[in-house]
C-alpha cells in the first residue's frame, strides 16, 4: 500500500501531466514562474483548473507533511511579514518600476531612485519576496517582474501614478486589493485577539484600530477616505469578475418555475446589477430593487442606461429601504447577494426575520454567501443539490482541498476583522435560518453558493 507521501506525489505528477497536456493540445506554453503574467485562453477550462487546484492542494498538503512543525509554526507566525512586504511593495509601484529595466532587470540603487525610497530596504523587501516567489532576484541586489509580482502593475505609467496618487488604482484591481489589505484590514487583524477578550463598546477590531464607531462603509465616506472607498470598489470589482462569472445567478435558481408576474426582491441590491442579469433573461417576472437612498439615486441613471425599457414597463421598481427595517413588499422571491456575510449574528436574524413577516407561505428566500468548507468530511453534502461526487478530493488529500479550496476561510477572518461578521458553513447557515422562521431546503454549490430556504 503507497504511504501517503507517494499518493501525495501521484496526485502532483498525474495532474502535471493533465496540465501540460492541455496547454499541449492548445499550442500553448505551459506557465513558467519567470514569464510575466498573461490571462490565459485555458483561464476557465475546467480540467486544467480542476488539475491546477490538485496539484496546489497536493503540494501544500506534502510540504506540511515533510516540513518541521517547527518551522512551520514559526513560518505562520511570522505572517505578518507577507503583508507588510507586498504592501510596502505596492505603495511604491516596485512592480511598475520593474517595467523600467525589463528582463535584466534593475538594481536596488536605481529602484529606490525610481520608486522615492531607499534601496537598500526596497532590497531587503525584494528579497524577502522573492525568496517567496513574488519578484525574481537576476543577479545580486538587483530584481525583475516574475509571473505573479506582474499582477501588481497598473494600467497607468510610473509617471502618472507619481504625479497624481490618488487615481493609480484605476483599473489596477490587484493592486487595489492588496492596498486595502495592508492598510485596515491588516491593521484590524492585529486587533481580533484584543475584540474577542473585551470589546470595550466597539463593534468590530476594525473600529478598535481606527478609533472610530462607523462602520467600514460610512468610514469610507469621510472626505479624506473617499480614495481608499473608490480602491474598495476596484478591489471587490476585480474579486467579482475573477470568481464570480455572471450567469451564476441565472443557473442559480429554476426561475422559470415561477408563474409570470410573479414578483422577485432584491433586498440590498445596490444599483440592481444582479437584478439587470435576472430581468433580461427571465422576462415574465416583475423585479424590485431595494437598498438606501445613495443606492437608488444611482441605480436609475444605470437602470436608464442599460435597460430603459424594464423600468418603463414596470417590470423593474427601483425602491427605498433598509432591510433592517420591517420589509414592506410581499414578493415570491427575496434574495440577498453578499449582503450577510457583511453584519453581526445579531443583525443577521433581524434582516432574515423581517423578511419572513412579510414573505407569504410558498415564498422563496435565496441568499448567495460563500461556504466555509470543513477541513473534514461534511455530513450536509446531501442538501447540496448539484453535488458531484467525481470531484470529491481524492486521499489523502483533505476534504476541502486544503489551501487550494479553502479561500472563504480568510475571507470568514477577514469578516471577523472588519464587521465582527462571519462567512459561513453549511450548518451554519441551517442554523442562521432556523433562528429567523426559515428551513434550508437546498444548497447548489457555485463559487459564490445558493442557499435556497422556505417558510417553516
Amino acid at each position: 500500500m503507497s504511504s501517503p507521501l507517494q499518493l501525495l506525489s501521484d496526485i502532483i505528477s498525474t495532474n502535471i501531466h493533465a496540465l501540460e497536456s492541455a496547454y499541449a493540445k492548445a499550442g500553448l506554453a505551459p506557465p513558467n514562474l519567470n514569464d510575466p503574467y498573461s490571462p490565459s485562453p485555458l483561464a476557465s477550462d475546467v480540467v486544467v483548473a480542476h488539475a491546477a487546484k490538485l496539484i496546489i492542494a497536493a503540494a501544500s498538503q506534502l510540504i506540511a507533511t515533510v516540513q518541521s512543525p517547527l518551522e512551520v509554526i514559526q513560518e505562520f507566525s511570522a505572517g505578518m511579514h507577507q503583508t507588510a512586504a507586498i504592501g510596502f511593495a505596492e505603495e511604491f509601484n516596485l512592480a511598475d518600476v520593474l517595467l523600467e529595466g525589463g528582463q535584466g532587470g534593475l538594481h536596488i540603487d536605481q529602484i529606490g531612485a525610481l520608486a522615492g525610497t531607499n534601496g537598500a530596504t526596497a532590497g531587503r523587501i525584494l528579497r524577502y519576496l522573492a525568496t517567496r516567489h513574488i519578484f525574481t532576484e537576476v543577479k545580486p541586489n538587483t530584481y525583475s517582474n516574475n509571473r505573479i509580482s506582474s499582477v501588481l502593475r497598473k494600467e497607468k505609467t510610473l509617471k502618472e501614478i507619481q504625479e497624481d496618487p490618488s487615481t493609480k488604482y484605476e483599473g489596477a484591481r490587484s493592486a487595489a486589493f492588496v492596498n486595502h489589505f495592508a492598510t485596515e484590514a491588516f491593521k484590524s487583524t492585529s486587533f481580533v485577539t484584543d475584540f474577542i477578550k473585551d470589546p470595550m463598546g466597539f463593534k468590530a477590531p476594525f473600529n478598535m484600530a481606527v478609533r472610530d464607531s462607523k462602520d467600514v462603509f460610512a468610514w469610507y465616506q469621510l472626505p479624506e477616505n473617499r480614495w481608499r472607498g473608490a480602491r474598495f470598489s476596484v478591489a471587490m470589482h476585480g474579486i467579482g469578475e475573477m470568481r464570480f462569472p455572471p450567469e451564476l445567478h441565472v443557473k442559480a435558481f429554476d426561475w422559470n418555475s415561477l408563474a409570470p408576474g410573479s414578483v422577485v426582491a432584491d433586498v440590498g441590491g445596490n444599483i440592481g446589477s444582479v437584478t439587470l442579469q435576472l430581468a433580461k433573461e427571465f422576462s415574465h417576472l416583475n423585479f424590485v430593487v431595494m437598498d438606501l437612498e445613495h443606492a437608488i439615486k444611482e441605480a436609475k441613471p444605470y437602470w436608464t442606461e442599460n435597460y430603459p425599457e424594464a423600468l418603463a414597463e414596470q417590470r423593474v421598481k427601483l425602491q427605498v429601504h433598509s432591510f433592517l427595517t420591517p420589509m414592506p413588499l410581499k414578493a415570491s422571491i427575496y434574495f440577498l447577494r453578499a449582503v450577510i456575510h457583511d453584519w453581526p449574528e445579531a443583525d443577521c436574524i433581524k434582516i432574515l426575520s423581517h423578511i419572513r413577516v412579510a414573505a407569504g407561505p410558498d415564498s422563496k428566500l435565496i441568499l448567495f454567501e460563500l461556504i466555509v468548507p470543513l477541513a473534514c468530511e461534511d455530513p450536509t453534502t446531501a442538501l447540496i443539490a448539484n453535488h458531484d461526487p467525481a470531484l470529491k478530493a481524492p486521499e489523502p488529500l483533505l476534504p476541502n482541498f486544503g489551501i487550494a479550496g479553502g479561500w472563504p476561510t480568510w475571507v470568514d477572518l477577514q469578516m471577523l476583522a472588519l464587521f465582527d461578521s462571519r462567512e459561513r458553513t453549511i450548518q451554519e447557515y441551517i442554523a442562521l435560518g432556523d433562528a429567523a422562521g426559515w428551513k434550508l431546503d437546498y444548497v447548489r454549490q457555485q463559487s459564490l453558493g445558493a442557499f435556497v430556504f422556505s417558510p417553516k
